[in-house]
């Protein structure tokens, strides 16, 4: 059985019909792991999850980590029951109703009371050691941030083989592309970062995505960021980065075209770059960006 069983079973449920002994324990583990005095902080960001959350926060309930952790959830204006789950699960609860990836993250990383900053996605489900290794990594000397990986749930329209497949290619793409420009190898999904450092640089809200790359290129000059392959550390989460692209093949098609247009990025690195303007946020789109 896969480490990630349990949590899919409950993964894209509604809250209603979800056992309720689940969401007790699930609040038990976390109150248990709750610390005063937190060395790493897990922020867990949510619009509209109510389908996700639970398997998120089960996963995290049944973390193995030897450093002091606080579990905090950040709610960005949703319509659901996500805010209800978080309380329900015994998780702090910030509400961020300016609409957005980058002011959710910047809630969690200004109410974070650790040292180290660990993102985490209210879609995706994380092995028990993942806080721990990301942990470890990040205390290295001289480094300022770590990415790690993730796969996909295999499911009908998704074989395995194919994912295979599709997940070796992408991650030698990133790993190859992490020497020379790791902030375009970082996802937020599986980014981690010093608090202090990332508070100096500051987590963009003015782009519709790549505030994580945009944070790592900050923190760039401070040290290094590491690339993390341990599959001990390698989150699963669904399909939704997927759904504009149609079908799975089309996707690969399209990620596989993009990387060999974008080939050079590989052999130089950079201390800016300039966005595009299809993703910059109007202040007439910020209602909308979701």
């Amino acid at each position: 059985m896969k480490w990630y069983s349990q949590y899919a079973s409950v993964y894209n449920r509604e809250y209603n019909s979800i056992d309720k002994n689940i969401i007790n324990r699930i609040k038990s583990n976390i109150t248990s792991l709750q610390s005063d005095v937190p060395l790493i902080t897990v922020s867990v960001i949510g619009y509209n999850e109510e389908k996700h959350l639970v398997s998120c926060l089960w996963s995290l309930s049944d973390m193995k980590c030897k450093y002091p952790v606080e579990i905090i959830g950040i709610d960005n204006n949703s319509k659901d029951n996500t805010a209800q789950i978080f309380k329900d699960c015994g998780v702090k609860l910030f509400q961020e109703n300016k609409q957005g990836c980058g002011y959710a993250r910047s809630c969690g990383l200004y109410n974070a009371r650790g040292k180290y900053h660990i993102n985490i996605d209210s879609d995706t489900m994380y092995p028990p050691k993942y806080v721990e290794i990301m942990s470890d990594k990040l205390m290295k000397k001289n480094t300022v941030a770590v990415s790690s990986l993730w796969s996909y749930i295999p499911d009908k329209e998704h074989p395995k083989f194919g994912l295979i497949i599709y997940e070796f290619s992408r991650d030698l793409y990133l790993f190859i592309q992490s020497f020379k420009r790791p902030e375009l190898s970082v996802r937020g999904l599986v980014f981690a970062y010093n608090i202090e450092l990332a508070r100096k640089v500051g987590i963009r809200t003015d782009i519709i995505r790549g505030e994580d790359g945009s944070l790592a290129l900050g923190l760039k000059k401070y040290g290094k960021i590491l690339f993390l392959r341990n599959r001990k550390a390698r989150a699963i989460t669904g399909y939704d980065t997927m759904k504009n692209d149609g079908s799975f093949f089309n996707s690969f098609k399209i990620r596989v075209k993009s990387r060999l247009i974008n080939f050079k990025d590989l052999l130089t690195s950079q201390t800016e770059y300039k966005d595009k303007k299809s993703n910059i946020i109007k202040n007439e789109d910020k209602d909308s960006i979701r």
